[in-house]
């Protein structure tokens, strides 16, 4: 097995492998039994603002989309989701409780990843307090690591040079993901009881979690600024060791999530759904299928047909959107990634668009990073171009403007889109763009749906 493995970059959202039993239950918080639950809610954390440096969330975009592109190369619950902004990173988190007694983790919720890891300690005599940042595995009654000859072992890249003792009794699996920009995490592919904490009040305990976990972590995409306040990820794609994956079958074989406006005060609660609940109207929903390629189970890849911008079709080609006979280009939805990148061919199109009809001053000093910044003092309400995505399917994802023009200094906004240079990638339409609409991954029609109604009911 490859020692490069299938991996993100962490701008924002991420779930686990899951060997769960037939069914989950509700307790509440005084451990009482109260019923079999059909779906899980949860919060994603949110913090309060965009990153103060835009140049800072660019930069670790740019090292995910580097470890997305190398790993293609390679080849109903509802949680709160919590962003990372205010730490300096555009990615929302997930509160997982994992462990006997249960251990307070946050992870990165990321539909660009399948692998669900946590930083582990082997530590006996810590005491885990609020500066502790590692599951303590030694603490958990329940954890235990996967035998180097369990058939799991083989969903996990391994190190290279560690033969596998069939005959020794603690002979762990060990894993070793490796990424473009030189991060690294190591660890043992293991199995624990999981709690997730409902928005309700109430739990849900699974037994049997399949991760990682990481005892050593080096490297921007996993150590650094875009990292702050996560002890781990928590992988929503569509290989088989994510939570989607996993939960699936219990669950309905979907997910849903709303991210909520970041300039809102105070800043909305958004969630993740896992499986099916009546506050996704499917009748108020548009679906886009999503397209398949074959050097990659991973990422959930859409067709984009053209892209209009005050109802005035762009002479872009259909070529540009498509996914090449080596697996190369198309167009994924990403939660991890914070920021749109859209093919360069598509990206001058865009913006030389936008230049001819903002009409407003262009801003003193352009934010780095960023082609088309503009200067709105004195602009109570600013007014931008409408841009809109037909997507296959005879859909049309139109974005409201606070989408793609965002603050980047006091008096200024700025174009939050992004060229796509490297041959080898794809156009990413990131968690900024999807801000106020509910997305639906229905997995077992290959469809996405997207909504405005019902984004952040309870």
């Amino acid at each position: 097995m490859a020692t490069t493995s299938p991996f993100l970059s962490l701008l924002l959202f991420s779930l686990f492998f899951f060997s769960f039993s037939s069914s989950a239950t509700t307790f509440s918080t005084t451990n009482r039994r109260i019923k079999k639950v059909e779906y899980l809610k949860l919060p994603l954390l949110h913090k309060d603002t965009f990153p103060s440096n835009p140049s800072q969330s660019l930069s670790s975009d740019i090292r995910r989309l580097n470890t997305l592109y190398s790993s293609l190369l390679h080849r109903s619950a509802k949680l709160p989701l919590t962003s990372g902004a205010s730490s300096g990173s555009g990615q929302y988190f997930v509160d997982l409780r994992l462990g006997t007694p249960p251990q307070r983790l946050l992870l990165v919720a990321d539909t660009g990843s399948d692998l669900v890891w946590v930083t582990c300690s082997a530590c006996r005599s810590c005491t885990r307090g609020r500066g502790n940042s590692a599951f303590l595995a030694r603490h958990s009654s329940t954890y235990f690591p996967y035998h180097c000859y369990d058939k799991k072992c083989n969903l996990v890249p391994n190190p290279k040079g560690v033969a596998c003792n069939h005959t020794r009794q603690h002979s762990p699996c060990r894993y070793e993901y490796s990424y473009s920009d030189k991060s690294e995490t190591k660890g043992f592919f293991s199995t624990e009881t999981t709690t997730l904490n409902a928005s309700s009040g109430s739990s849900v305990k699974f037994k049997k979690l399949s991760f990682g976990c990481s005892f050593e972590a080096s490297g921007p995409s996993i150590t650094g600024p875009s990292f702050n306040g996560a002890q781990g990820v928590m992988g929503l794609g569509r290989g088989s060791i994510s939570l989607a994956s996993q939960l699936g079958r219990r669950f309905g074989n979907k997910f849903s999530y709303c991210l909520m406006d970041y300039t809102l005060s105070p800043t909305p609660t958004s969630y993740l759904l896992i499986g099916r609940s009546n506050t996704v109207n499917g009748s108020k929903m548009s679906y886009t299928p999503m397209i398949n390629n074959p050097f990659t189970s991973t990422f959930y890849y859409i067709g984009i047909e053209s892209v209009y911008i005050e109802d005035v079709k762009l002479p872009i080609r259909p070529s540009v959107w498509a996914i090449d006979e080596l697996g190369n280009g198309g167009t994924v939805m990403d939660s991890g990634t914070t920021l749109t990148f859209l093919a360069e061919p598509a990206y001058r199109r865009i913006v030389r668009a936008f230049k001819r009809l903002v009409k407003l001053p262009k801003a003193d000093d352009k934010t780095m990073g960023f082609d088309l910044c503009v200067n709105v003092s004195g602009v109570v309400r600013p007014s931008f171009p409408k841009m809109s995505f037909k997507l296959s399917g005879d859909s049309v994802f139109s974005p409201p403007p606070g989408n793609y023009f965002i603050d980047t200094a006091v008096d200024v906004k700025c174009l939050a889109l992004q060229p796509l240079t490297a041959p080898s990638g794809f156009s990413v339409i990131g968690n900024l763009m999807q801000q106020g609409f509910v997305f639906e991954f229905d997995r077992d029609r290959s469809r996405i749906g997207f909504s405005r109604h019902g984004c952040g009911k309870p």
